[in-house]
């Protein structure tokens, strides 16, 4: 498993699976063109890529370079990196036919292409020592519980006050919104902000 300090942004869930299985980062998904219309995602893209720095990584094909140049003028250029994958014909496992254009998006690349498309795009690359972060408490599953952010009465409220004291998109999961705060904050920093 690479270890990588920056977030990456890829297209859809199927992307996001494949990658998940190489990468140990946060991997967010564009949800295809529906970040033109998301106004909350976007502003978490720009928010992570200023904490940890921004990778986008999208399909070769004219939808992926639509989405990809969108991002590009949504977020400082400065902070973002670009990973590109290479042409390459055919199709995914999971369809029928190829898509449009006959190209493997993201999610039919071997690891070995994702992991070279990432090093040529500049990733942070951590050795798993921590010499690179701050050692840090992760916030779990059962941390978001004890807190009252799941599971008990009253959760999706408390869950949704304070996505809006975050500042973070009011319809994250209790699993998106793990992945996130695990992103921005140490369990240290959440249980301070959830301290009356």
């Amino acid at each position: 498993m690479l270890h990588i300090r920056e977030a990456i942004v890829v297209e859809g869930r199927y992307d996001k699976n494949t990658l998940s299985q190489l990468v140990d980062t946060v991997i967010l998904e564009t949800s295809g063109f529906g970040i033109f219309k998301d106004g909350e995602k976007l502003a978490l893209f720009r928010r992570l890529a200023e904490e940890r720095g921004l990778i986008i990584l999208t399909d070769p094909d004219g939808a992926g370079f639509v989405i990809r140049n969108f991002l590009k003028g949504s977020i400082p250029t400065d902070r973002v990196k670009h990973a590109y994958v290479p042409d390459i014909l055919g199709k995914e496992r999971r369809k029928r036919t190829p898509g449009k254009e006959g190209k493997l998006g993201v999610e039919g690349m071997r690891p070995a292409v994702l992991e070279a498309a990432l090093r040529r795009a500049g990733a942070t690359f951590l050795d798993g020592s921590g010499a690179d972060q701050a050692p840090r408490r992760p916030i779990t599953k059962a941390d978001l519980f004890t807190l009252g952010l799941s599971g008990g009465p009253g959760a999706g409220e408390k869950r949704k006050a304070l996505l809006k004291q975050l500042s973070l998109p009011e319809h994250l999961s209790p699993n998106a919104m793990l992945e996130v705060l695990n992103a921005l904050y140490s369990y240290e920093e959440l249980a301070a902000l959830m301290d009356p």
